[in-house]
């Protein structure tokens, strides 16, 4: 069996801070049950998955990237590849999608969410478990468009209702402003 890392760990504080979210627990589970759950080709039961959320310094400004398969407006994000340091991997795919150099805000599991991405080519239609980690840009907050992303562009929070319905990318909003509040 494949090592789990530090996400058991770190999935048992976000539920004593999230107790009644579900998709945690059935993450949880799934971990404990799927020993290929950190690879990208594990379709029939789904793979996890790290994202970032990227604030600038003022944390009033959210950078998101209008995904080029999905083609909406979300968080940069992306595969573990095997490793099952899902916050190594959310920091690898902020900075490897735009181009930023960011730290971690704290470390914590910022929200979690399983949605199913869409079949595309010959990868079928499959569970992404991704788990979402707050960073802040440090030094310039220029950013770069790269391959995965049709743009990149800083919104401001306040303005997140008006640019998408995702609830995924309104609840880490909310989190994070309750967080830093």
């Amino acid at each position: 069996m494949e090592t789990v890392g530090p996400l058991p760990e770190l999935l048992a504080a976000y539920r004593r801070r999230y107790p009644d979210e579900r998709d945690a627990a059935r993450l949880e589970r799934f971990l404990a049950w799927q020993p290929r759950c950190f690879e990208r080709d594990c379709f029939d039961d789904g793979h996890v998955t790290g994202s970032a959320w990227i604030v600038d310094a003022t944390a009033s400004r959210v950078l998101l990237t209008h995904h080029r398969k999905l083609r909406r407006w979300l968080q940069p994000g992306g595969h573990s590849d095997g490793d099952p340091d899902t916050a190594a991997v959310a920091h690898r795919e902020a900075e490897e999608e735009s181009g930023l150099i960011v730290r971690p805000v704290d470390g914590r599991v910022l929200d979690v969410d399983i949605h199913t991405f869409p079949a595309r080519g010959a990868d079928p239609a499959h569970l992404h478990y991704d788990v979402r980690f707050a960073f802040v840009v440090e030094g310039s907050d220029r950013f770069q468009v790269g391959p995965e992303s049709v743009d990149l562009a800083w919104i401001e929070v306040d303005a997140l209702p008006g640019l998408t319905g995702e609830e995924s990318v309104l609840r880490m909003a909310r989190k994070f402003s309750r967080r830093s509040a």
